[in-house]
């Protein structure tokens, strides 16, 4: 029996960095993505898939402000929506080829997936994460005041809007997701962290303006699928220690001690492997395996070949 595997998709999965975002490239790597997957799934095990959206909604944000004055505009939550859509469609077809090839009949389901969140999370009383596009300070604080926006200077490249990231508490649907890869179902869901909601006293669910952290929302996922292995899939090879440094070293297969330790030196930058390397020992807390590779050897990392593990 294989392991069940949560595959958490970095956004170089779907656009690389400087490339067009036209369909047909997005299409492509989204392709390549899935032949690396189509692999694991051939081994014997079975796959859950979470994806960034960064850029795309980025993407429709921007379509939506360009032709607003023809279209009405969406909400944040309904541009989520839509990119999970479009990239759910992409990675379901091309996965479903990619089997096809390798003579694997597995069923998969693109799952247009809500995350729960608190709406007393402190995240929305300090909304910090940037979305969509660039604008001047003078037409930043025009948009805050004509559509209530909160705006913010970002690194020094312009000035651009920024939403709440709440800590997701609970992924709808994850009893589905599990039940479908119970069976051997390949599942495509929580994309960009899921489309966030919350729930009133009433049990209704409404959506809300926040972006959830992607590798967060996919380790809630993975423990509410019941994952045997969480693997996050990035654009280098190994994580390392004394990262740039003449001493730097990739790290293996290494411990829950030895992470913790070195997450205690400060070896991992905030707005990098930080993050990845916390979701990682909180995983292998719960008697999990926690993998962080590159996508090209993601089979490889499964098989303890290649990539950053942690465990018990």
């Amino acid at each position: 029996m294989g392991d069940k595997v949560l595959i958490a998709l970095g956004g170089n999965a779907i656009l690389q960095p400087k490339q067009e975002a036209t369909f047909e490239n997005q299409y492509e790597n989204v392709r390549q993505s899935t032949a690396i997957i189509s692999k694991i799934v051939q081994n014997g095990h079975s796959v859950i898939i979470t994806h960034g959206n960064g850029p795309q909604v980025g993407n429709i944000l921007r379509q939506n402000e360009e032709a607003k004055d023809v279209v009405p505009a969406l909400p944040l939550d309904a541009c989520s929506a839509e990119s999970q859509g479009f990239i759910g469609y992409m990675m379901d077809q091309t996965l479903k080829n990619e089997l096809n090839k390798l003579g694997l009949a597995n069923n998969v389901v693109s799952m247009l997936t809500q995350t729960q969140v608190a709406e007393d999370d402190p995240a929305f009383q300090n909304p910090e994460k940037p979305i969509g596009v660039f604008y001047t300070e003078e037409e930043a604080k025009q948009l805050a005041e004509e559509k209530g926006w909160d705006v913010a200077e970002d690194a020094g490249r312009g000035w651009r809007r920024v939403v709440a990231s709440p800590t997701p508490q609970s992924i709808l649907g994850s009893d589905v997701i599990k039940s479908l890869t119970d069976a051997k179902s390949i599942v495509i869901a929580a994309g960009g962290g899921g489309v966030p909601v919350v729930k009133g006293k009433d049990g209704s669910l409404k959506g809300v303006e926040a972006v959830i952290d992607k590798d967060s929302s996919a380790f809630k996922l993975a423990v509410e699928a019941d994952a045997d292995v969480f693997m996050i899939l990035t654009d280098v090879q190994n994580v390392y220690v004394n990262y740039g440094k003449p001493d730097q070293k990739a790290l293996n297969a290494i411990s829950l001690e030895e992470a913790k330790k070195y997450v205690e030196e400060g070896q991992f930058s905030a707005g990098s492997m930080g993050p990845k390397m916390a979701a990682a020992i909180d995983f292998a807390e719960r008697g999990g395996k926690a993998i962080i590779c590159s996508l090209d050897q993601a089979d490889l990392a499964m098989e303890g070949k290649a990539g950053t593990s942690v465990s018990k």
